[in-house]
């Protein structure tokens, strides 16, 4: 029969996965580093992993394709046993819950408690949408500022939902993947922690080009961690994704 289908261009795919992720049905898995189309009667149609491909290399197509077998898709999930559909089964999205301890320490004092409240935290891997997202406070940081800065879970991380990436070693642009991402979910506020090195720039002016095209006024804050871990800065940004004034002292609670 002739029906609309997906279609994955392999030389805009860069291997993320998120496709795969975001497939409900397990039509689509990784083959050799590129997402793959598994089985046509595995598709519906109706195009869940569309916005979660960064490159935009997944697109529509009407050609002759077996019908939607929902039957086969229930036995294949059950066959699969919850494990991610032909991808690696770390990029599942998921939520995290920890015990809360008083002084960010387990009992007995043993150690910290990790701030983490989801899974996949790379801005390349996770998803656009999940229940994880809604209502959340987004915090947005440059993957070198968790090793700078001493006390990055209980000042950063505590209370938000966590993203990380580098733009120059991803080689790709965030902005377009953060502006779905912020026009899908209710996301309550964004921070952005960088580093002071000017490649970090890449990140927040994807989160400032993000902000502009989602539609949304939702607040924002940018702060600069110095290579020596301290705390350099920190700014507001206005709903137009424009610098704004200075503050002293990030809130977190």
């Amino acid at each position: 029969m002739i029906r609309k289908i997906i279609q994955i261009d392999e030389a805009r795919c860069n291997g993320c996965g998120a496709c795969a992720a975001a497939c409900h049905e397990g039509a689509i898995g990784m083959a050799h580093g590129k997402a793959k189309l598994l089985r046509d009667d595995y598709c519906d149609g109706l195009g869940d992993c569309l916005p979660a491909c960064p490159t935009g290399a997944i697109t529509f197509v009407e050609r002759e394709a077996a019908a939607y077998d929902e039957a086969a898709v229930q036995a294949g999930k059950r066959k699969r046993s919850g494990r991610l559909p032909g991808g690696c089964p770390g990029t599942r999205a998921r939520s995290i819950a920890h015990r809360e301890c008083s002084g960010g320490e387990r009992p007995g004092g043993e150690e910290p408690v990790s701030r983490l409240r989801q899974w996949p935290v790379q801005i390349r891997l996770a998803p656009v949408h999940a229940p994880f997202f809604d209502g959340a406070r987004l915090l947005i940081a440059a993957d070198c500022t968790a090793y700078a800065y001493a006390g990055f879970h209980e000042r950063f991380m505590k209370g938000h939902v966590t993203l990380v990436g580098c733009p120059k070693l991803d080689g790709v642009d965030y902005a377009e993947k953060l502006t779905e991402l912020l026009r899908s979910n209710d996301i309550q506020s964004v921070t952005v922690v960088r580093m002071e090195v000017p490649c970090c720039g890449g990140l927040e002016n994807a989160v400032k080009r993000a902000l502009q095209s989602s539609g949304r006024r939702i607040p924002c804050r940018v702060v600069t961690v110095s290579t020596d871990g301290r705390i350099l800065g920190e700014r507001e940004e206005n709903a137009a994704g424009c610098s704004g004034g200075a503050r002293d002292a990030l809130q977190t609670d």
